[in-house]
């Protein structure tokens, strides 16, 4: 498997991109339970099949060009939209929380602003969930602390890594629209359902003072790269936890209407969370120290 992935990294974008769309079909047809998560939780954000169906390749073509992004020896081209507002958020001297929805290449998100923004104001720090798997364990070690970027497990260590990095005016990254273990969340709207949100994101915001900038990382058709698209999004108004939380599902919201036929509609964001024995559960609340 670990020459696998590597003979994909070698491969060119627009072949990883065509053998990935074929794959999301592939799977949409042998599936029936993930043929009808995709379409309920498509239907519940307002859309039909028809109009996101494109969704289906894209699922594909984000598993195929992870090799690419993480082992490549150098990024695929991608153009940088409103990357002013990084630089704002930046020079308030709080910390920069990046959040980017299951959309495009969020892999990429990262590793773009780290190479424009990095060797400037420090690493990017990431939270990552360790492979149970020896192998994939070695590879997204070395593929997620590639220069700019700094990868800290998911415990209460790596959550103190992340306040840290931020009061020192670094960025931060995170998913918020991802399910975590039971204990990490607190249930919130998220097109208008209840889903299972994590609190972390929100915890940062509020003891940190950290400015928040959304990131969507488009795919450009046949191969040809990528388009990050960062945007302000001020949260002056959310004051309680709740409040942050909901404020950043919004926030996910109105990222994925700008590219809906991106969006990972097949992921089980209403699921319920599973049990797990985990230090991160311990966050430390706002106002105390870490």
């Amino acid at each position: 498997m670990p020459s696998l992935f590597r003979l994909f990294a070698a491969l060119p974008l627009w072949l990883l991109h065509m053998l990935g769309a074929a794959m999301g079909w592939l799977i949409l047809l042998l599936s029936p339970t993930y043929r009808r998560r995709f379409s309920a939780n498509a239907a519940q954000a307002g859309y039909r099949f028809g109009q996101v169906r494109s969704a289906v390749g894209h699922a594909g073509r984000m598993v195929f060009e992870m090799p690419r992004i993480w082992l490549g020896k150098e990024l695929p081209p991608c153009n940088i939209v409103n990357g002013e507002c990084v630089e704002k958020a930046y020079a308030q001297g709080k910390g920069l929380v990046f959040l980017t929805p299951h959309l495009g290449c969020f892999e990429m998100s990262v590793q773009a602003a780290a190479q424009r923004w990095s060797a400037e104001h420090g690493n990017i720090t990431v939270l990552y969930r360790p492979a149970r798997q020896s192998w994939l364990a070695e590879i997204l070690e070395t593929a997620r602390n590639r220069p700019g970027v700094q990868a800290v497990p998911t415990t209460l260590s790596g959550v103190r890594q992340m306040i840290k990095a931020l009061r020192k005016g670094e960025a931060v990254g995170l998913l918020p629209d991802q399910v975590p273990p039971d204990g990490q969340g607190t249930w919130a709207p998220f097109f208008g359902r209840d889903a299972y949100t994590m609190t972390l994101a929100a915890r940062l915001v509020l003891q940190t003072g950290a400015a928040v900038v959304l990131a969507r990382c488009e795919r450009l058709s046949w191969g040809r790269g990528y388009t990050l698209y960062f945007e302000e999004w001020p949260m002056t108004d959310a004051t309680t936890l709740e409040a942050c939380v909901l404020q950043i599902n919004l926030a996910m919201e109105k990222t994925i209407r700008q590219c809906p036929e991106q969006y990972l509609w097949g992921y089980g964001r209403y699921k319920q969370p599973r049990v797990e024995r985990s230090e991160a559960a311990a966050f430390v609340k706002p106002g105390e120290n870490a």
